[in-house]
């Protein structure tokens, strides 16, 4: 009478391919309870609905704030791509945490961040109170220094954009010589921060533009002759860089 040959199941792979579906079960779990609400609910939209979850106002299933508010102001973002807006979304972020240290605070802030078609605008102001540059000079004050090397540190670490830069000032300054007036000194203002941000680690090929508009472009909603005209503006160009 022949011996029964013996041979091993296959239980075990059942077993083990159960162990890892209740680990990835696990993990997902605790990652989803250690985002925000906004977040929770983007996933169950996901899961409701999977099919429209990923839409153009969307690079997945987490909602793109950023992109929305784009798209619906002039112009839009259709030529960047997520990477890019993924960066653009960090930079701006990363900004805001390093000039809430501001040194010199009074709360009123001198730095203005927007998401805009053409990429991030950081609108740097020289108030009265809390002046970047010396009186009618394109000498930075030890704030200016601050601000914006602060501002050059952080930018350095993001290289694909392009840099534009753009000086302005308010109406009804009296020209400081016949032949230098508020289009020469908004100018000048502007390449001394190309300079600054050279100096704290900003690429030279990065900055594509610089310019003094003198008092042409006041600040939406606000008088010609407001101080918060007065100011340095630097873009950081999406556009700009791929061309």
């Amino acid at each position: 009478m022949s011996k029964k040959k013996g041979h091993h199941g296959g239980a075990w792979k059942v077993a083990y391919a159960d162990f890892v579906t209740a680990m990835m079960a696990l993990f997902m779990v605790l990652w989803l309870t250690s985002q925000d609400q906004r977040i929770k609910e983007a996933v169950e939209r996901a899961f409701r609905n999977p099919f429209s979850s990923v839409t153009k106002e969307s690079v997945g299933i987490i909602p793109n704030k950023d992109t929305q508010a784009i798209r619906n102001s002039s112009g839009n973002f259709d030529s960047a791509s997520a990477v890019e807006l993924t960066m653009l979304r960090r930079l701006n972020q990363d900004l805001m945490k390093s000039l809430e240290t501001d040194p010199d605070s009074t709360g009123e802030n001198s730095v203005k961040l927007d998401l805009t078609p053409e990429g991030l605008s950081i609108n740097v102001f020289d108030r009265a109170h809390k002046p970047i540059f010396e009186p009618q000079s394109t000498t930075l004050t030890t704030y200016g220094e601050w601000v914006f090397s602060t501002l050059a540190w952080q930018i350095s670490r993001y290289n694909s954009f392009a840099i534009e830069l753009e000086g302005h000032t308010e109406k009804g300054n009296p020209p400081l010589r016949p032949d230098y007036g508020d289009w020469e000194i908004s100018a000048d203002r502007a390449a001394a921060i190309r300079r600054k941000l050279l100096e704290h680690g900003v690429s030279s090929g990065q900055i594509r533009k610089v310019a003094g508009y003198g008092d042409t472009v006041p600040m939406p909603n606000a008088e010609p002759t407001d101080e918060i005209n007065r100011r340095v503006t630097v873009l950081l160009n999406v556009r700009a860089a791929k061309s």
